[in-house]
């Protein structure tokens, strides 16, 4: 395995493995190690490659970190496969990441082989309970407040893997440039690209959707069951976790995706 930096993207990632190409996409926050409890045994079938996003792992934060969004992320992720010459690839995303997914999907179907949602956002429609969340987590100061202990609640199972995630937002991710990128982020969920219930429709790919049943932000019945409503053809399977169900449960959660891409997959 290799990390990676490609100066003129400002995008750190790591790179292991022969074969297809899967893309890993992480959370808000979240970065390639995020991914660490399943990538040892992913690449052993895929050409694995793992971002970090702008503003977290080595990938420096956007200036002015204002710029951070799901969009921004897109529009990355996009320069990014281009820059790397991927024809098409297999993605994997997570929360955010899973967004930039479908996105990217809808943008260039023709470069995207299959689709694993994990617990996706984008598919229920805001309240203004979720409005004001939005917002509050979109302050610096909620952020720093919070600290790691937002990580501790969606994350409910605790491992090696999990434990390490929860570390990270309590060190380099507390920093100011992190928390930036974080706050905008979550400002970037109330605007109106980031609902994905009707352009979903358009797609034609193999899609897993994969939720955790104990997930406080993003849960299977609603966000999860919504995605797969939306999607055509796209199947729902939920794991005995929270928001992070690979780094939780890696090896059921490395059973579920060996099922689906054992018949998308060449």
């Amino acid at each position: 395995m290799t990390q990676q930096f490609h100066a003129p993207l400002n995008l750190s990632y790591r790179i292991e493995g022969q074969g297809p190409t899967l893309i890993l996409l992480p959370a808000n926050p979240g970065e390639s190690r995020d991914f660490d409890a399943v990538a040892p045994r992913l690449a052993q079938r895929f050409r694995l490659i793992r971002l970090d996003w702008p503003g977290y792992g080595a990938s420096p934060a956007p200036q002015p970190a204002t710029l951070a969004g799901a969009g921004f992320f897109l529009e990355r992720f996009d320069a990014f496969m281009d820059a790397l010459e991927i024809a098409s690839a297999h993605l994997l995303g997570n929360s955010v990441g899973a967004n930039v997914a479908v996105r990217y999907a809808l943008r260039k179907p023709q470069r995207v082989q299959s689709l694993v949602l994990v617990s996706p956002g984008g598919f229920t429609a805001h309240n203004a309970l979720t409005r004001a969340f939005c917002a509050l987590q979109g302050r610096v100061w909620f952020k720093r407040l919070l600290g790691a202990s937002f990580t501790r609640y969606y994350l409910r199972r605790r491992n090696p893997w999990t434990r390490a995630m929860i570390a990270r937002a309590g060190a380099e991710q507390a920093r100011r440039s992190a928390l930036e990128v974080n706050a905008a982020v979550w400002r970037s969920f109330l605007e109106p690209q980031h609902d994905l219930r009707t352009a979903a429709g358009q797609l034609r790919l193999p899609t897993l959707e994969v939720s955790g049943k104990h997930d406080p932000v993003l849960p299977p019945k609603t966000d999860g069951r919504n995605a797969v409503r939306a999607i055509p053809g796209a199947r729902q399977v939920v794991l005995d976790s929270g928001h992070a169900p690979f780094a939780e449960m890696p090896d059921q959660f490395l059973d579920v995706v060996a099922e689906f891409w054992g018949a998308h997959v060449a």
